[in-house]
């Protein structure tokens, strides 16, 4: 039981990195990514659906995603879609693809992503945070039922401390990658 409340936290603690990642991943940061288009979804028949699963996405040049449907009926309504996301981006419709240019950032916008970044792992500190504290409540609650002895509950919180740690460190160092890819012009 003992070892086996840590493998279950930092199998979460694992998962909200990922999150995070997801998350950064779809910031822009100068360069056209498409990921941005991830969170993005179309009316398919009746199904919302990803844009990304419904045609390929390519990026010929570093500002500039090319969407080729696998079903061109669908331009229009990916095209609204895109406009009424919080890309910002007014995409061009050729009858065959969909172009989205990307404009080169401002400083001003940059810092802004900056301070996105930065609260998104705040976000995932607080989450790695909760985790360990109801790994906490589950060793406190295993000692008082009798399940564990003391040196086991110490020996526990230290290595969901530990753990705790490890993840905090992930997450600074990604914010910090994040936060220079997005400072450069």
């Amino acid at each position: 039981m003992s070892n086996e409340i840590i493998t279950v936290a930092s199998d979460k603690m694992s998962k909200t990195i990922a999150s995070l990642q997801r998350d950064l991943g779809a910031l822009r940061a100068g360069r056209a990514n498409p990921q941005a288009l991830e969170r993005i979804t179309v009316d398919y028949y009746g199904t919302p659906t990803p844009i990304t699963q419904v045609g390929t996405v390519s990026s010929p040049e570093p500002r500039l995603l090319v969407i080729s449907l696998w079903d061109t009926s669908m331009l229009k309504a990916v095209e609204k879609a895109i406009q009424a996301s919080d890309l910002g981006i007014n995409p061009s419709n050729d009858g065959k693809f969909i172009r989205l240019m990307f404009p080169a950032l401002t400083e001003e916008r940059r810092k802004e992503l900056v301070k996105v970044v930065r609260k998104k792992g705040e976000e995932a500190k607080v989450a790695i945070r909760n985790i360990r504290k109801s790994v906490n409540d589950q060793i406190k609650k295993a000692k008082k039922d009798g399940e564990i002895t003391e040196d086991d509950q110490k020996q526990l919180e230290d290595k969901a401390q530990k753990e705790t740690d490890r993840f905090i460190k992930d997450i600074d160092r990604i914010i910090i990658d994040k936060e220079k890819e997005i400072l450069s012009v």
